[in-house]
């Protein structure tokens, strides 16, 4: 027996009609809404009134007053899941210029909180009255918080995964022996008729597995068109400092370059230690990356940028060259998001390539296994174009 699931006739006029909007019926359906589905569609035509019903002016908009945004941005959650609701309140900001309103805690109060939204407090950073600091800071906590409920226990695992295997010698001590691994690399060498296993070579841990096995840089353009990125490198750059075995410095520049290492214990006060926009000087941003590099072979330097750069071209590829030739891993990642595809400077991006670094759009998600197959200089997962 199978179900018919297609909307009904008037189901799919009654939808015409929210995606037309106009006057009850100017749109030809003959379909007039009611009660809640009226409230919608007034939801939608203070967005995109202007937009709608061949171009017809069908709202009065949110105006400009934090109040009418307010009761409008609670109008939407209570109609719409949260996806769509991140949605309008992303067109709200582009389209009707209300960024500004974001600098009063009620309306900070009234929104749906994601990496969008914080991208947008902190390009206002520097604006934001006192009044409204606490408030925003609150935001962000709460939607650093999801991130890292979402990616922190994945990372750790995979990364503790790769840092062991790393670290693993065929030539332990004693009391470094991996048994549990030893007995499976050598299963075929059983000898039934004693009931033992003859290891033809034993697997142990490194001497080092209680210290630092690995030094990590992230360095993150801080551009306006990273705002996504840098979110979601400062909490994984916090996740990283957390674990003893990784070394992690975090680097932020555009074309200055800002140290945020000693704030990496909480990614909140690395996002506010940045200041998203101005221009771009990856160079310059290397040049400091690269003069803190003391243990090349064990380091990974993880470069997040769209490459467009502002400095000095020919000594930005010198330096990544160097860097590996010195045995350092480099990373080139064009953002690291869930945005999709990105903008980028395909020039350099092909220079990089040519290096043997290429440069890729990453994932959250993919971020943990880009970074195990670094420390264990595997070839990366880079996902097709």
């Amino acid at each position: 027996m199978t179900t018919n699931t297609r909307p009904s006739a008037d189901e799919r006029l009654r939808r015409w009609r929210l995606v037309l909007g106009g006057e009850p019926g100017a749109e030809g359906t003959g379909c007039a809404l009611a009660g809640q589905d009226a409230a919608m569609d007034g939801a939608l035509a203070a967005l995109y009134g202007a937009g709608r019903s061949g171009g017809k002016d069908r709202g009065a908009g949110l105006g400009a007053s934090a109040p009418s945004v307010a009761r409008w941005l609670g109008d939407i959650r209570t109609y719409f899941p949260s996806s769509v609701v991140q949605v309008m309140q992303r067109d709200a900001i582009d389209r009707l210029g209300l960024a500004t309103l974001l600098l009063e805690p009620e309306m900070l109060e009234a929104v749906e909180a994601d990496v969008h939204l914080v991208g947008t407090l902190l390009s206002l950073n520097k604006a934001m009255p006192e009044t409204t600091r606490e408030t925003a800071r609150a935001v962000v906590r709460k939607v650093v918080e999801d991130l890292e409920k979402r990616l922190a226990d994945r990372t750790r695992a995979t990364l503790t995964g790769a840092l062991d295997r790393s670290a693993r010698t065929s030539r332990p001590r004693h009391r470094d022996i991996d048994w549990d691994r030893t007995i499976r690399a050598n299963l075929k060498n059983y000898l039934p008729e004693h009931g033992t296993i003859v290891p033809e070579r034993l697997i142990g841990h490194g001497r080092a597995a209680q210290g630092v096995k690995k030094d990590v840089v992230l360095c993150i353009d801080q551009s306006g068109s990273m705002a996504a990125s840098v979110v979601y490198a400062s909490v994984f750059g916090a996740v990283l400092a957390s674990m003893r075995s990784i070394a992690t410095r975090l680097v932020v520049f555009d074309t200055a370059v800002v140290d945020l290492t000693d704030q990496l214990d909480d990614p909140v006060d690395v996002l506010f230690g940045t200041q998203l926009g101005g221009g771009t000087d990856i160079n310059r941003a290397l040049a400091y990356c690269q003069s803190q590099i003391t243990r090349p072979a064990d380091t990974v330097v993880v470069l997040i940028s769209d490459l467009y750069e502002g400095g000095i071209r020919d000594e930005m590829l010198k330096r990544v060259a160097a860097m590996k030739a010195s045995g350092v891993q480099f990373v080139a990642l064009l953002a690291l998001s869930d945005e999709g595809a990105p903008a980028y400077d395909r020039e350099h991006a092909a220079a990089l390539a040519a290096l043997g670094a290429p440069a890729f759009a990453c994932t959250p998600d993919l971020f943990p296994d880009v970074m195990a197959a670094a420390i264990e200089r595997r070839p990366l997962p880079i996902p097709e174009a």
